[in-house]
């Protein structure tokens, strides 16, 4: 593996550039945001993520953090629900819910708390994720994100009653999950979004509550989605619309998102068994957005310091939304700090 994907340094100037006091906005034609489009919770809890393990040398990653709190504590719900969607004109367009947004958000207040050196934020997302545990979700994804935040609270504060109840809660619907076949023992049917991110939480609930074989499960099928997704030394992603038994990979578009999902288990995979194999995972995860993919092409704007929205047959999607930039930088913050261990 290139040694430039061990070093390679990423800046957040595209992300002050769709972010105004409000938030980030959702996405962009070309490197300049759509402001008509508006913002999402989603995009902001991903950028809470990515501003509070911003570098040293990354002046801007105080202020992105404290645009991204600000956004979600005004869209979360005293019962602990979340708005969305926000139009440009600032009004909730939604309904408040428990379902990804969510899950997201409380992933990034539990990240905040642990990884900011901000004593306001990091008190204000302590309280956040306190409300939010009210909360009753019933998605599987929604209910992932947040067992990645009460992991982190958990890390800091072993008895929040709210961390460990989302915890137990997560450990019955993990318990509860079909363990497929040999040919394929996801517990869904289809490949579908953010894949990675259920073998993440398994592995993370089950380290937090002594569960050795719910974080074996965890492992293992991370192993095997991370195996299924390699193709001669380079990710070939699950594609927009998934991926079934017998279906075949190498079909378009791919999403930067799916990658950074993968980076993030395996980074937690590292830490936690210390293998070589979950470096290397998080080494073909940066690699990929460098172009050591299906087709060949960077996902990364140089210029712009944005990331590419999708990696398709002939080329790349030349927008640069939230999404995507986020998904390439969170990558690559991992990829860099695995390498400082």
């Amino acid at each position: 593996m290139s040694v430039q994907t061990r070093h390679q340094r990423t800046s957040m100037r595209h992300l002050s550039r769709l972010t105004d006091d409000r938030g980030i906005f959702e996405h962009a034609s070309g490197s300049h945001p759509r402001f008509t489009h508006g913002y999402c919770t989603d995009d902001n809890a991903r950028l809470l993520l990515v501003a509070v393990r911003g570098n040293s040398h990354e002046p801007e990653s105080e202020v992105l953090a404290r645009v991204a709190t600000r956004f979600l504590l005004d869209a979360l719900q005293p019962d602990g629900q979340m708005h969305n969607r926000l139009s440009f004109e600032r009004m909730w367009e939604d309904q408040p819910s428990a379902e990804d947004c969510w899950g997201r958000a409380m992933w990034a207040f539990g990240a905040a708390v642990t990884r900011s050196s901000d004593t306001e934020l990091r008190n204000r997302c302590y309280e956040g994720f306190g409300i939010g545990a009210k909360a009753n979700p019933r998605d599987l994804r929604s209910i992932c994100f947040a067992v990645l935040g009460a992991a982190e609270i958990l890390s800091v504060d072993a008895l929040h009653e709210g961390a460990q109840g989302i915890m137990f809660h997560a450990s019955s619907v993990f318990h509860a999950l079909s363990t497929g076949s040999n040919e394929w023992p996801w517990p869904e049917k289809r490949l579908s979004y953010a894949n990675a991110l259920i073998p993440d939480a398994m592995v993370a609930c089950g380290h937090a509550l002594g569960d050795e074989q719910l974080a074996t499960r965890g492992l293992l099928l991370l192993r095997w989605l991370t195996e299924l997704q390699t193709v001669d030394e380079h990710l070939s992603i699950v594609p927009v619309g998934g991926l079934g038994v017998g279906e075949s990979l190498g079909r378009f578009d791919q999403q930067p998102i799916e990658v950074a999902t993968i980076a993030y288990a395996a980074e937690r995979a590292l830490g936690l068994t210390g293998e070589e194999y979950w470096r290397s995972v998080i080494e073909l995860c940066a690699s990929w957005f460098l172009g050591n993919n299906d087709s060949g092409f960077s996902m990364i704007d140089l210029d712009s310091g944005g990331g590419y929205d999708g990696l398709e047959p002939f080329g790349v999607n030349l927008n640069q939304g939230a999404e995507s930039t986020l998904a390439m930088l969170s990558t690559m913050q991992i990829n860099s700090s695995t390498w400082l261990v």
